[in-house]
């Protein structure tokens, strides 16, 4: 991560700082619960609360005692000591570094998504009031990026919209499955911590209990998670993708607001660049570039080895960081975005209605042509117009396997651009509800 692409909402969620409370807190947490067993004083867990609670932690103090003892928890505890005094040495109780790492991650994911979910949000606005704005404006649909038939710029985004929902849910269930608390002791087997201490935790930090952990939680709902993450990011890059193509100087049928003041080129004055949609197309990539290991964390020596920890400190503030600013860049370009429907109309027309050949197929069959016949007769006319010999319609008057079975009037009315928009409220409804 590197400040370019961090918004401070999301990079404070991996600070340092905000690591050490959560950490904190959780042993904090497990104090109250042992003290309750009796297992501790209750003056020192009040004690543990009192001292420790508005602390701010010295991160150089800890990273120099990290240096010494090359343990980043016992470094940890070792700085809570010096801020709590005497009653800290009742921390920790049965408990193993991974309990608080693990939960530590599970919390800092838990609040990651979150704020990836308020994002969604802005992009899903952003979308539905472009798509209601041009829900009939008539634009060409392209497959294999030629010309196919026409569609409407409104249910372009109507279908990044429906995307972006799934991508919301995809994100909740990710942080359902990220959200748990295990504080189970060495490999897991609660021996000299109650099950009912990490329960405590788990309902004061907003997690669902592991049901089993081998001293780490499963690394799975991480795999799980990351993925996830990617799905959304590839989301992005579908749309971006889309604007990138619409704003070329061929096409400009869309393209990125150019600010006053802005430039395009150091070395041509008249660039206008889709820069964002661009940023964002890398921005997806470095998302998805969590992926491989965040499955091959999945496997772990017997219950426990920490050869998934120096991935996870890189790809959890990397991939959540990123899809952050990346969704917020994405919900502002579209928010922005400059349409050009006459050139949407301009390009349609361009290939002088051929855009329109199916229909005339279909026409031709429904009057008794065989389909292969009537095929190879408006194939034979629109490749005349590919070539530029002439133009479609009067090509197919002069068919003589058209000639027969369509009047000028019925070829004229096959060429009708609102015969395609019939059902676009219906696509509306099923998108955006009534």
């Amino acid at each position: 991560m590197i400040p370019r692409y961090a918004r401070p909402e999301a990079a404070a969620i991996w600070s340092p700082q905000t690591r050490f409370k959560i950490m904190f807190e959780i042993e904090a947490h497990a104090a109250d619960a042992m003290a309750e067993q009796g297992v501790i004083p209750k003056s020192a867990a009040e004690a543990i609360w009192a001292k420790g609670r508005d602390a701010v932690f010295d991160v150089d103090r800890i990273d120099e005692i990290e240096r010494e003892v090359k343990h980043d928890v016992i470094a940890f505890l070792t700085h809570v000591t010096e801020l709590v005094g005497e009653e800290a040495r009742f921390l920790h109780q049965g408990m193993t570094s991974s309990d608080v790492n693990d939960t530590a991650l599970a919390v800092q994911l838990s609040r990651a998504t979150d704020l990836l979910i308020e994002d969604v949000d802005l992009v899903l606005a952003a979308l539905k009031r472009r798509a209601i704005e041009h829900k009939l404006t008539p634009t060409v649909g392209r497959s294999h990026g030629i010309h196919a038939e026409p569609t409407t710029f409104g249910l372009k985004l109507a279908g990044h919209y429906a995307e972006f929902q799934r991508a919301k849910e995809r994100l909740a269930m990710a942080k359902f499955e990220i959200a748990t608390c295990a504080i189970s002791g060495a490999v897991g087997t609660f021996a000299n911590v109650a099950p009912e201490v990490e329960a405590h935790v788990a309902e004061k930090l907003g997690l669902a209990v592991e049901p089993i952990s081998t001293q780490v939680i499963p690394r799975d709902r991480h795999a799980a998670y990351f993925a996830a993450l990617a799905v959304v990011a590839s989301s992005i890059e579908r749309l971006a993708t889309e604007i990138r193509h619409l704003q070329r100087t061929e096409v400009l049928e869309a393209e990125e607001a150019f600010d006053a003041g802005q430039k395009g080129s150091s070395a041509m004055p008249h660039k206008r660049n889709p820069i964002l949609t661009e940023n964002l197309t890398g921005l997806a990539r470095l998302v998805r570039s969590a992926v491989v290991p965040a499955l091959e964390n999945v496997a772990l020596w017997h219950e426990r080895d920490i050869s998934h920890s120096s991935v996870e400190r890189g790809i959890a503030p990397d991939a959540t960081i990123h899809l952050d600013f990346a969704l917020r860049r994405l919900a502002g370009v579209v928010e922005r975005l400059v349409i050009y429907p006459d050139n949407m109309l301009k390009n349609l027309d361009r290939l002088g209605g051929l855009v329109h050949s199916q229909r005339v197929l279909l026409a031709l069959t429904q009057k008794g042509v065989a389909r292969e016949a009537a095929y190879a007769a408006v194939q034979a006319a629109a490749m005349k117009v590919w070539r530029g010999e002439g133009q479609f319609l009067n090509l197919l008057k002069a068919d003589p396997v058209v000639r027969p079975s369509l009047s000028d009037a019925e070829l004229g009315e096959l060429f009708d651009l609102g015969y395609h928009f019939k059902n676009v409220d219906r696509i509306f409804q099923r998108v955006f509800g009534r």
